[in-house]
């Protein structure tokens, strides 16, 4: 077995997880909590943006982030049941990441800017907002989707490559 996933990437990924259900759950009940879950779910994502550039090789952007062309080439391989195997992330897996990290960056920057005095009641904030959050809960669902059909391809439980941070060689 290989160890893949460090322990910070796998703290994030986990703490995202529970913090975007957190939000959601919480999104119509008490303000207060919500509004310091997000802050945390932006910390989360900042802080998973900067190991994205100065973290372990698998955690790099630069290791799982393919041209568009390249991603794309990937994906008509997957259809014909050819793609090959990534130690790290696949091509769409990784701009899966980028995805839902500008999203969630979105939904937390847009949720913070609706707390303060210049933003509080503006439409187009509360908006961008809500549309932003319902963009992620759609790219939670094609991760989770992606995750297990990959999971089934390959026989190999991702889930459990990212608790435990191993993968088969």
């Amino acid at each position: 077995m290989l160890k893949v996933w460090d322990p910070l990437v796998r703290i994030l990924h986990w703490s995202l997880v529970v913090g975007v259900a957190f939000e959601w759950i919480t999104r119509h009940g008490s303000r207060d909590e919500h509004e310091a879950v997000g802050y945390a779910v932006l910390a989360v994502v900042a802080l998973r943006i900067l190991w994205g550039f100065l973290g372990t090789s698998h955690a790099r952007f630069s290791d799982f982030v393919v041209s568009p062309s390249r991603a794309f080439q990937y994906g008509k391989l997957l259809v014909k049941n050819q793609e090959k195997r990534f130690v790290g992330h696949n091509p769409l897996g990784g701009w899966m990441i980028v995805a839902l990290l500008l999203v969630l960056a979105v939904v937390t920057v847009s949720g913070w800017l609706y707390t303060t005095d210049a933003f509080w009641g503006v439409e187009w904030v509360a908006h961008l907002h809500l549309w932003s959050t319902y963009a992620l809960l759609a790219l939670v669902a094609l991760h989770v989707a992606g995750v297990a059909f990959t999971s089934y391809r390959q026989r190999e439980n991702l889930v459990a490559a990212m608790i435990h941070g191993r993968k088969r060689a």
